[in-house]
């Protein structure tokens, strides 16, 4: 109930867990383009960011458990280096319909942070390189910025070299 409350005053799960663990973070929103190719593109050209300081969060099935993996938008998922950081051996993209039924959330507003159970997560490397990272606020339109070491300890991720 408190999830549905928050999302009709304007937060969203993400916010509410956010504030909940005392977490310091930005909201930036821009008008979505559903058209849009690729929607982590469209939130860095939107928000005038560098795509490389914008993450995307992708749910990938490894060894037949959902993960997730956070990596720059301008980057793809490396599938192999995912499983080797969770000491798994096969990953492959989950189904949308299967990321959005355990996320909670909409395909291209998945965010790592506030979803419905805890999966293992990974950050890319890169994050640590950035004062400033951003993630998906939980819907299409809003992102959140945050330091990388905040976006590592509440979704309790390990960082590794995940994109290519």
């Amino acid at each position: 109930m408190a999830k549905k409350k928050a999302a009709r005053a304007g937060g969203t799960p993400a916010t509410v867990a956010l504030s909940a663990a005392g977490i310091a973070f930005t909201t930036h929103e821009y008008d979505h383009d559903p058209r849009a190719a690729s929607f982590g593109l469209e939130a860095a050209e939107a928000l005038g960011l560098e795509p490389a300081c914008v993450f995307k969060t992708l749910m990938a099935n490894l060894d037949g458990a959902l993960v997730v993996g956070i990596v720059p938008v301008d980057r793809q998922l490396d599938l192999k280096a995912l499983a080797r950081a969770l000491g798994g051996s096969k990953a492959a993209m989950a189904e949308v319909a299967a990321a959005e039924r355990a996320t909670g959330y909409v395909a291209g507003g998945i965010s790592p942070v506030g979803q419905k159970r805890a999966h293992p997560t990974v950050v890319d490397a890169s994050a640590l390189d950035h004062p400033t990272v951003y993630v998906s606020g939980g819907r299409r339109g809003l992102d959140l910025g945050l330091a990388p070491a905040d976006l590592v300890a509440v979704t309790s991720a390990t960082v590794a070299p995940i994109a290519r």
